[in-house]
C-alpha cells in the first residue's frame, strides 16, 4: 500500500490495521477508551507546534490528530454507530447551518451578531439531538446547570469553564480582591493540614485542589488565561533551569555534582534581565 494525498487512502490503511487476523495486533485491541488519551495528547502537540511556529512539525502533528479522527470513526463503523463520511457530513452540515450570514440570507456583519446567530442555532441543534436520542431509545443525559461543561477537559480548563458557567446566575464574587482573600483562606487551611500531628494525605490533596481552584478563579476575574499564564511560567522555568545546566557545563561539572547553593546562584543570575 502506497502513501497518498487522498483521505480515502488513510481510511483504507486504518481499515487494514483493524482487520482481524491480518491487521496489527496492537491496533486491533484498542477501544475508544484506550485511544482517547492519545487523542488529547495529539491535540496538545498540535498546540505546541503552533506556539513554536514550527510549521514542519505542525504538518506532522495535524496528520497525527487526523489519524485520531479516522481511528475513532473506524471503531464506530465496526460497531455500526457511524462512519467517517458521517463525521464529514455532520461537520459540513453544522458549518453551513451555523453560518447563515455566509451561506444563507441572514446578516451578520458584526461579531456580536454572529455570536447571537450561533447561540440560537446551537439551541436548535441541542433540541434536535434530544429528539434523535429519544427516537433511538437513548436515555437523556442529566441536565444540571453545569453538565454542559465536559468533565474530560483538563482540570484547569474545566475549573475556568465551571466558574464562568456558575457566574451567569450570579454565583460569583464581584471583586478580584475577594478571590485573593479566598486564596489566602485556602492556603491557610492547606498549611493547617500540613502542620497536623499526623498529616492526612487525602485532606492535603483536597486543600491543594481548593487552592488551585481559587487561583483559577482569580485568573478569570483578572481576564487572564490561567493555562497560558502557567505555560508562560513553565517556559521561564525551562529557560532558567537551562542556564543552570550551562553554568554546570562551563564549570566542567554536572547538575548532579552542583550544590544547591551553586544552583541557586545560577538561577538568580538567569533572572537578571541581561541574562534572560
Amino acid at each position: 500500500m502506497t502513501p497518498s494525498r487522498d483521505i480515502a487512502r488513510l481510511i483504507e490503511i486504518m481499515a487494514a490495521l483493524r482487520t482481524p487476523v491480518t491487521g496489527c495486533p496492537w491496533d486491533l485491541e484498542q477501544t475508544f477508551e484506550t485511544i482517547a488519551p492519545y487523542t488529547l495528547e495529539e491535540a496538545y502537540e498540535v498546540a505546541d507546534a503552533i506556539h513554536a511556529k514550527d510549521y514542519v512539525n505542525l504538518r506532522e502533528e495535524l496528520g497525527d490528530l487526523l489519524l485520531q479522527v479516522v481511528y475513532h470513526a473506524r471503531m464506530a463503523e465496526e460497531e455500526q454507530h457511524f462512519d467517517f463520511e458521517d463525521v464529514v457530513e455532520g461537520i459540513t452540515k453544522k458549518l453551513i447551518r451555523r453560518h447563515p450570514h455566509v451561506f444563507g440570507d441572514e446578516t451578520g456583519e458584526k461579531p456580536e451578531l454572529v455570536k447571537g446567530i450561533w447561540e440560537r442555532i446551537k439551541a436548535e441543534e441541542k433540541a434536535e439531538r434530544k429528539a434523535a436520542r429519544a427516537a433511538e431509545g437513548i436515555p437523556e443525559p442529566k441536565t444540571g446547570f453545569l453538565d454542559d461543561v465536559p468533565s474530560a477537559f483538563p482540570a484547569l480548563l474545566e475549573a475556568d469553564k465551571l466558574q464562568r458557567r456558575a457566574s451567569k446566575v450570579g454565583f460569583d464574587w464581584n471583586d478580584p480582591r475577594l478571590v485573593l482573600d479566598k486564596i489566602r483562606e485556602e492556603t491557610h487551611e492547606l498549611d493547617a493540614e500540613l502542620s497536623a500531628p499526623e498529616p492526612d494525605r487525602d485532606k492535603i490533596a483536597g486543600e491543594l485542589g481548593d487552592t488551585l481552584f481559587a487561583l483559577a478563579n482569580l485568573a478569570r476575574h483578572l481576564d487572564i488565561d490561567p493555562e497560558e499564564a502557567l505555560k508562560r511560567t513553565n517556559r521561564k522555568f525551562r529557560t532558567r533551569f537551562s542556564a543552570i545546566e550551562d553554568q554546570a557545563a562551563a564549570s566542567g561539572t554536572t547538575l548532579d555534582a552542583m550544590t544547591l547553593d551553586q544552583m541557586e546562584d545560577a538561577w538568580q543570575a538567569a533572572k537578571r534581565p541581561a541574562a534572560v
